[in-house]
């Protein structure tokens, strides 16, 4: 059992709170990393306080229908290095032999582009002529333990993706074997398989296959389960659905296990979603390295927002923690797959037009209500469904609406899964960041000079000549240098400090100062773009061993450049990836961490005595035997 955060009793001493002592690490750069479903959305994200984002590249990339030029790629890379902020592009999917050179070009294009790495799960790529990029290992590689990450890093991989299922404990023991960014998902929606262990889609819908990024999502749908001899356990229920990921109350702990880069979901997702979690967690982090000053953010500038950012606002399915703490209930909700949204009351009456609700939520027009047609508190019946209106016209609690849902009744509980304010503010301009600038104002033989310099060592130097005059009123005259120099308007600089020394006593004209100004400012913001560094790969050890003799299907090996790779690092026996060569018979389909005996409290772990009958899931038409797999506390759907 693992010891983060246990609380130990000792007889006649207080109790104490054991917390293990962080991680200790060279790198203090936090990275917050947020999803760009294209380039105008990375441009917002990066406003919104992201140090980095993510991006589809046009193609082979683990979102089908996220694809993007490389002009609009490289439109986002001009604009995220003004902050010293990084793009990686998502090359993630698994490859055939024919698509190989397709990728590697396309790979030159977006290090052309200006991206600072990619994102991959095909090792074959490395087989490759690459260009000199960043490689960033996807979860889609299934990087759950020391051994894997290690090897990961000596092939050349700087950064690598977390399984989402990992613990604290798991965490530290990565951390302390790689040099190696480590990244983790911290918020969004959670895929209930291990990251490319899960072949459903391309078994039962067309090829659709999740690990060339077409997942057709059936574990979101409603099934049945039942056990072997056919006594019914759960009907019409969202078995497989998991509530969405919030690591809100964990980043600290995470930061001592050894995570650096803080990677939210959501490619799919609409900007208002970006804006308001990416501002969230922006906040949150800058409040932790208020109080430990050993950590900075990756990139430059700071932000500030027209809203209070709020994640329960923006789509989620519920929250939960997942595995950080080790397992415990609630990680998934059976009764819907939608975005429920929050608790705002009850209806207390219903009339032709109108209902009223006993609230204290404040509504207004063009919310979004949704509610159970039955009440489903009281009992789980096959035909429960999420359903909703929108309100027309709000006056208080009660609410006008164009048509009143016919199965709604009093005492349902509503959830508003759309707040018709908070979005108009998202929908406006909602952020603005800012570098600081420093200004030193000096006096020389023929006028002044002025440096301009930020505080992460760029620093230039502009002068102007003119016929110079002393002041007549020092004091005044200071007031009106700082006043001119403080313009900074419409560029990418707030004010720090300014220093007059013995510019004080000269008196210049407003334009000569507002000039200088512009023209240091000008060329500030070119320095720090001249003074930006790309990653570089990290060096590769041909040497080094898998930590497998032999690979199944479950290894994703798709192509022969991939087989090339693994027989050299000492794998002997290498099965063809299940989109190449289907297993014919039963096969674990899923591999995931989440239980259903333990949802359903018929885990013999946790309930003595309890029997473990052999379970079976119908879930769209198809039916899967459940193999529970105790010694590792992970399920298998087999199909």
């Amino acid at each position: 059992m693992s010891t983060e955060g246990v609380e130990i009793f000792i007889p006649g001493k207080p109790q104490a709170l054991v917390t293990p002592e962080p991680v200790k690490l060279a790198d203090n750069k936090l990275e917050l990393l947020a999803p760009a479903k294209n380039a105008d959305y990375g441009i917002e994200a990066i406003r919104h306080g992201a140090d980095a984002v993510y991006i589809g590249a046009p193609a082979f990339g683990a979102r089908h229908t996220a694809g993007n030029s490389i002009a609009d790629i490289a439109r986002l890379c001009e604009f995220a290095h003004r902050y010293h902020a990084q793009v990686f592009v998502t090359v993630n999917t698994i490859l055939f032999d024919s698509e190989l050179e397709d990728a590697r070009k396309l790979i030159w294009e977006v290090y052309e582009a200006g991206a600072d790495a990619i994102i991959v799960q095909d090792i074959g790529l490395l087989e490759l002529d690459l260009p000199p990029i960043a490689l960033h290992a996807s979860t889609q590689m299934d990087n759950r333990v020391p051994e894997k990450v290690a090897f990961l890093e000596h092939v050349g991989f700087s950064q690598a993706v977390l399984a989402r299922e990992l613990s604290l404990t798991q965490i530290r023991a990565v951390a302390a074997e790689t040099k190696m960014r480590l990244e983790f998902f911290i918020h969004g929606a959670l895929c209930v398989a291990f990251s490319g262990q899960c072949y459903i889609s391309e078994a039962y819908t067309d090829n659709r296959s999740a690990n060339r990024g077409e997942c057709s999502q059936q574990c979101r749908m409603p099934g049945n389960l039942s056990t072997r001899k056919g006594e019914v356990i759960a009907t019409n229920e969202h078995m497989l659905s998991l509530k969405d990921n919030n690591q809100t109350e964990n980043l600290e702990a995470l930061i001592d296990a050894g995570i650096r880069s803080f990677k939210i979901e959501g490619r799919l997702k609409d900007l208002s979603y970006v804006k308001n979690v990416t501002a969230h967690y922006r906040q949150q982090l800058d409040a932790i390295m208020a109080r430990r000053p050993e950590f900075e953010p990756s990139s430059h500038g700071r932000c500030s927002y027209s809203f209070v950012p709020d994640p329960d606002k923006s789509f989620n399915r519920g929250k939960t923690d997942y595995f950080v703490h080790d397992r415990k209930p609630g990680i998934a909700d059976f009764r819907t797959p939608k975005y429920l949204g929050i608790d705002v009351g009850k209806v207390s009456k219903i009339a032709k037009d109108h209902i009223v609700v006993d609230s204290n939520a404040e509504f207004n027009n063009g919310d979004g209500l949704g509610f159970f047609a039955k009440n489903y508190e009281k009992a789980r019946l096959s035909d429960d469904k999420l359903t909703g209106f929108r309100v027309n016209r709000a006056e208080g609690n009660v609410l006008y609406l164009k048509t009143v849902p016919e199965d709604l009744r009093v005492g349902v509980t509503l959830y508003r899964n759309h707040d018709q304010a908070f979005e108009m503010l998202l929908a406006k301009e909602s952020a603005e960041r800012l570098v600081t600038v420093n200004f030193a104002l000096a006096e020389r033989e023929q006028g002044l000079a002025l440096t301009a310099f930020d505080n992460h060592g760029h620093s230039v130097t502009v002068t102007a000549d003119f016929d110079k005059q002393q002041a007549k009123d020092i004091d005044r005259n200071c007031e009106g240098l700082k006043k001119n120099l403080g313009k900074l308007g419409n560029t990418d600089f707030c004010l720090g400090e300014i220093e007059l020394g013995d510019a004080a006593a000269v008196f210049a004209p407003a334009s000569v100062i507002n000039n200088l100004r512009r023209d240091a400012v000008e060329a500030l913001g070119q320095a720090r773009i001249q003074g930006y560094q790309r990653p570089t790969p990290w060096e590769r050890d041909d040497s080094v061993r898998y930590p497998q003799r032999s690979m199944t299907y479950l290894s994703n090996v798709a192509n022969q450049k991939a087989k090339d790779f693994y027989t050299r690092h000492g794998v002997v026996s290498i099965r063809d990836a299940y989109e190449v060569r289907p297993v014919k018979g039963d096969a674990p389909l899923m591999i995931t961490k989440h239980c259903i005996r333990y949802s359903y409290n018929m885990c013999p772990k946790e309930v003595p005595g309890i029997k473990a009958d052999p379970l079976q899931m119908e879930l769209g038409g198809k039916e899967f035997k459940l193999v529970f797999d105790c010694h590792k506390c992970e399920m298998l759907v087999v199909g």
